[in-house]
């Protein structure tokens, strides 16, 4: 598959629950850079990271996903090239948490290997074998962004990708991200709090 470089939203509006959330949105992100999507809560930035993904229909407006070969479909992209972190964790409390791992990245195509890999990188090693209702706020959160690094993709889509890290764990992440940036990914993520990486805000609502 053609990797993706380029995301374009044309004058998107997403209603949710007969209100309207945001209109006239446009969005481009491109290979190497970071969009941060920001605005009061309830603005719409989850629901604009949902759209992206595919899980909900916008009301209005285009989306078009391109490789250097041109136009790819939505479907292609969203299968094979994206991740999706929403705020919630996702994760079940009744597996050690290198089970939960290892069956959440699979989803994605990892391999077990490919997984413990990414918990490596999170600094998570010491808390493998603990079940997951053991773990503190800050360790599900690296354990959840591990499954970024099991299956490389293209594009990030991260919701409060920083809350509950501690000042060392979002700087750890913040070296993920760059890394991801500089092998030519793709970041848009809502947040509240300022990435620790360069990127250029989009405000929503408001």
């Amino acid at each position: 598959m053609d990797p993706l470089i380029r995301l374009s939203v044309e004058n998107l509006a997403v209603e949710r629950g007969g209100r309207e959330l945001f209109r006239a949105l446009s969005l481009l992100c491109e290979a190497g850079e970071a969009v941060a999507l920001t605005g009061p809560n309830g603005a719409g930035k989850t629901s604009l990271l949902r759209a992206i993904a595919g899980f909900i229909r916008p009301s209005a407006g285009a989306m078009r996903f391109e490789g250097a070969a041109g136009p790819i479909e939505a479907d292609e992209v969203r299968r094979a090239q994206c991740h999706l972190i929403g705020h919630l964790d996702g994760l079940s409390d009744s597996r050690t948490a290198r089970a939960e791992l290892i069956f959440a990245a699979g989803w994605t195509g990892a391999s077990p290997a490919a997984a413990l890999a990414g918990a490596g990188r999170f600094g998570l090693e010491r808390v493998l074998d603990l079940d997951v209702r053991r773990l503190s706020a800050g360790q599900r959160r690296r354990l959840a962004l591990a499954r970024l690094m099991a299956a490389p993709r293209a594009l990030w889509l991260l919701d409060e990708p920083l809350s509950p890290l501690d000042t060392a764990g979002r700087a750890l992440f913040g070296e993920v991200m760059a890394d991801h940036l500089a092998r030519g990914g793709l970041i848009i993520a809502a947040v509240h709090d300022p990435l620790p990486i360069r990127a250029r805000a989009l405000a929503i609502g408001g």
